[in-house]
C-alpha cells in the first residue's frame, strides 16, 4: 500500500551481499495479465521459483473510493541464477482453489523421505477471519484440503507461519473477539492474540503451545500482537515487533519493538575438539561454532588415574605414560582468556574480579522449548514452553550470554594463552596434530615418510574412564589447565547420561593437568532446550618437560614455481635448538586405507627458520578435505632431549582454479 486505497505491484530485489536495492521488471505471462496492485498477499520461495497467492486489491480506479476486492489468483515467478528475474507465469492447477483472502500465511515444506514439495496456506481475512488449511502439491499443481487432528487455532489474520524441521509454527495475529465464550460468526469484533501453536506437517496434527486465554502476569511471553515479523534461524524462531490493540480502540494501539526467540529443540553435536596449542600443563582448543546456542559444555577424561574429590586436589606427580609421544601444538589465532559461564540449573550471585561474560543473578532453565527473558543485567528463569526475549540495544546478534558490564563467573583457566601468532592465510587447524617422536624423526630423510604413530592404549580400569567437566564456555574455544572433580556419590551417575544436571562448580575441587598425559575431549552445545549430544572424542597429550615448544608465526608465501615457508623459534626452547624439521602430508596407499592417518614426508631439516617447498614436492601433496581443501604442513624443533611438539598448519586451496589462498 503506497497510500490509503492505492496499492502497488512493483517488484524489488535486494542484493544482501552489497545491501543494494534494484527494481526488476519481469516479463508478463504468456497468457493472462501480470499480478495487479495488491497488499496482504503471500510470496513463497522454493528452488528458483516464487509463488504469489491472493491479497487485497481496490476494485475502484479512484484511490479515494476504496472498494476492497479479495483475491485468490496464483502466479509463479521464475528467478535468474544469482540476480534478476525471468518472468511471471500462471500455472494450470487442479482441484478446488482456496477461497479469496488476504493477510494469510503460505509456507513451502518438502518431506525428507518423499521429496515432494508442498505449499500450505493457513488463515487470512475475507470479510471475517479464517482458520482453514490448504495444500498445494507443487509437482502436480494440485490443490487439496488436508484433514487435520488436534485443536485448530482460532481464525486469524496478520499472523506468522514458519517451518522448522517438520513443523509449521503459527504465532499471533488478529482473532475474533469472543462474546460469552463464543466466537462471533460475523467477526464484528476482533483483538490481537499471543497464542502459539504448530502443525506437524508429516502427521497434520495441531499442537497448542500457548493458548489465547493464557495469563502471563510475569511478562515471560511475547505479548499479543499482529503484523509482526518472524524468521527461523536454524532451529530457533525469532519474533520481532508488531502491534497490539482492539478494533474499537485504534487510538490505543501499541507498536512493539521487542525481540523474542524460541529454541524448538536441543542443538546438534559440535565438531570434534581441535588442538591449537599444547604445553606441559595446558591445552588451547577450539571447535566449530554451532548456530544459535548459548554456550558449550566441555568435558575430558584422562588415561592416568584421576583422584576423586575426596583425594588430594591440585598438582601432583603424574604416573608414567605408556603412550607414544602425541598431542602437541598448532598455530591459530589465540583468543583472549576465556572464563566459563554458570551451569544449567545453577543460580550464582557473587562478585568476580574478571569481566565481560555473565550478569549476576543468572538462572538457566534448560527444559524442552524453554524460554528465557533478559532485561538489563538480570536474566529471569522461565517455565517450560516459554520464549526468550532479547534486548537489542546495541547489536542485532545479542544472545543470552552477551551482556556488558557484568562480572564473569568461575574462570576455569588460570593461565592465559600464549601470544597469538600471525596466522595470515593459515586457517582451520587440523585436529590430528602430533609430536614427532625423537627416535622416529632422527631417522627420517627427505625421501622417507613419517606416519602418525599408532596409539597403544594401556588397559585402564572403568573408574579411570569417567568424564569430568572443564566448564561451560561462552565461545567455541578454551584454554584448559584444570578440570572439576565430582563428588564420589555423583561421579557414576553423571556419566550414565549425557544431559545429567551439571553440579554447582563453586563447590567442587579442581585438578591440574599433568605433563606427558593423554586427555580425551568432547564438547556439547547448550541452548534453551538443554544440553545437546556430545561431539566425537578427540585426544591430545600434554608436553613433556625439557623438550622444546612448538615453532610459531608460520607464514606461507607463494612464488611462481615454489612456496616459501617461514616460522619463529619456540617461545620456550628449553635449551639450544639444534635443528628444525618441516614435513608435508603426501598421498599414499596407507592414507587411502585409513584417511585419518596422515603420511608425512620431511621436506627440510636444518638450523634456518625458513625453507623452500618446490613444485615437484607440492605435486605429491595430499589435499585434506576434513573441512575446506588444504595442504597440511608440520614443523617441529629439536633440542638436546629431542623433538618437541609440531606446529600444524593448513594451506587453503581453491580447487576451482587450482590456486592457493
Amino acid at each position: 500500500m503506497v497510500e490509503y486505497g492505492r496499492y502497488s505491484n512493483d517488484l524489488y530485489e535486494l542484493q544482501a551481499s552489497r545491501w543494494l536495492w534494484k527494481k526488476v521488471k519481469p516479463q508478463a505471462p504468456s497468457t493472462g495479465s501480470p499480478p495487479c496492485p495488491r497488499l496482504g498477499h503471500s510470496f513463497s520461495l522454493y528452488g528458483n521459483k516464487c509463488y504469489l497467492f491472493g491479497g487485497l486489491a481496490n476494485e475502484s480506479e479512484d484511490s479515494n473510493n476504496n472498494v476492497p476486492r479479495y483475491l485468490n489468483d496464483f502466479y509463479e515467478l521464475e528467478l535468474q541464477h544469482g540476480s534478476g528475474v525471468v518472468g511471471w507465469s500462471i500455472p494450470v492447477t487442479k482441484g478446488i482453489l482456496p477461497s479469496p483472502r488476504e493477510s494469510h500465511t503460505a509456507i513451502v515444506y518438502c518431506r525428507k523421505d518423499l521429496g515432494v514439495p508442498k505449499m500450505y496456506i493457513f488463515g487470512g481475512m475475507c470479510g471475517c477471519r479464517l482458520n482453514d488449511l490448504w495444500e498445494l502439491d507443487i509437482e502436480t499443481m494440485t490443490w487439496s484440503r488436508p484433514e487435520t487432528k488436534g485443536t485448530v487455532p482460532l481464525p486469524r489474520s496478520l499472523h506468522t507461519a514458519n517451518v522448522i524441521g517438520n513443523k509449521m509454527y503459527i504465532f499471533g495475529g488478529w482473532v475474533p473477539q469472543s462474546a460469552g465464550g463464543e466466537i462471533s460468526t460475523h467477526d464484528g469484533e476482533w483483538k490481537c492474540t499471543g497464542s502459539f501453536a504448530y502443525l506437524n506437517l508429516d502427521t497434520t496434527e495441531w499442537i497448542g503451545l500457548i493458548s489465547d486465554c493464557h495469563e502471563d502476569k510475569s511478562n515471560l511471553l511475547p505479548g499479543p500482537r499482529a503484523g509482526h515479523c518472524a524468521v527461523a534461524v536454524g532451529t530457533r524462531l525469532y519474533i520481532w515487533s508488531g502491534r497490539d490493540g482492539y478494533r474499537k480502540a485504534w487510538n490505543n494501539q501499541v507498536c512493539c519493538k521487542d525481540l523474542w526467540y524460541l529454541d524448538t529443540e536441543k542443538p546438534p553435536a559440535p565438531s570434534q575438539v581441535q588442538l591449537i596449542r599444547a604445553t606441559t600443563n595446558s591445552f588451547q582448543v577450539k571447535w566449530d561454532e554451532v548456530p544459535t546456542v548459548e554456550g558449550y559444555l566441555l568435558q575430558l577424561h584422562a588415561d592416568s588415574p584421576v583422584p576423586s574429590a575426596a583425594g588430594t586436589p591440585g598438582t601432583g606427580v603424574p604416573e608414567t605414560s605408556v603412550l607414544s609421544s602425541q598431542g602437541g601444538s598448532s598455530l591459530h589465532q589465540s583468543p583472549q582468556s576465556l572464563p566459563s559461564v554458570p551451569c544449567p540449573e545453577m543460580k550464582v550471585d557473587h562478585p568476580s574480579q574478571a569481566n565481560n561474560v555473565i550478569p549476576n543473578n543468572v538462572q538457566l532453565c534448560l527444559s524442552s522449548n524453554s524460554l528465557l527473558k533478559i532485561e538489563g543485567k538480570e536474566k529471569v528463569a522461565a517455565p517450560e514452553n516459554k520464549i526468550t526475549q532479547e534486548t537489542m540495544k546495541n547489536r542485532a546478534d545479542t544472545t543470552a550470554f552477551k551482556e556488558s558490564n557484568a562480572p564473569s563467573l568461575l574462570p576455569v583457566c588460570t593461565s592465559s594463552p600464549q601470544t597469538s601468532a600471525n596466522v595470515g592465510e593459515l586457517h582451520d587447524l587440523d585436529k590430528r596434530t602430533v609430536i614427532p617422536d625423537a627416535s622416529v624423526s632422527s631417522t627420517v630423510s627427505s625421501t622417507q615418510t613419517m606416519r602418525t604413530p599408532q596409539r597403544q592404549m594401556a588397559p585402564v580400569k572403568s573408574r579411570e574412564r569417567q568424564w569430568y567437566d572443564v566448564g561451560i564456555f561462552k565461545n567455541s574455544s578454551a584454554v584448559v589447565s584444570q578440570f572439576y572433580l565430582l563428588p564420589e556419590e555423583t561421579l557414576n551417575a553423571s556419566n550414565k547420561k549425557e544431559d545429567a544436571d551439571v553440579p554447582d562448580y563453586r563447590l567442587l575441587k579442581k585438578q591440574d593437568l599433568f605433563p606427558g598425559t593423554v586427555y580425551r575431549f568432547r564438547v556439547a552445545a547448550i541452548n534453551g532446550c538443554g544440553v545437546g549430544p556430545f561431539s566425537k572424542v578427540s585426544e591430545f597429550k600434554t608436553c613433556i618437560p625439557g623438550f622444546p615448544g612448538a615453532p610459531s608465526t608460520v607464514k606461507i608465501t607463494k612464488s611462481v614455481d615454489c612456496i616459501h615457508l617461514s616460522w619463529e623459534p619456540p617461545a620456550s626452547p628449553s635449551g639450544n635448538i639444534l635443528e628444525y624439521s618441516a614435513y608435508l602430508a603426501i598421498r599414499s596407499t596407507q592414507l587411502q586405507e585409513n584417511p585419518n592417518q596422515l603420511v608425512f614426508m620431511r621436506i627440510y631439516c636444518g638450523l634456518k627458520t625458513s625453507c623452500v617447498v618446490t613444485a615437484a614436492q607440492l605435486s605429491n601433496a595430499h589435499v585434506d578435505y576434513t573441512s575446506r581443501p588444504a595442504i597440511v604442513f608440520r614443523i617441529s624443533a629439536k633440542n638436546e632431549r629431542g623433538y618437541g611438539p609440531a606446529t600444524q598448519v593448513r594451506w587453503l586451496q581453491d580447487m576451482k582454479t587450482s590456486s592457493s589462498k
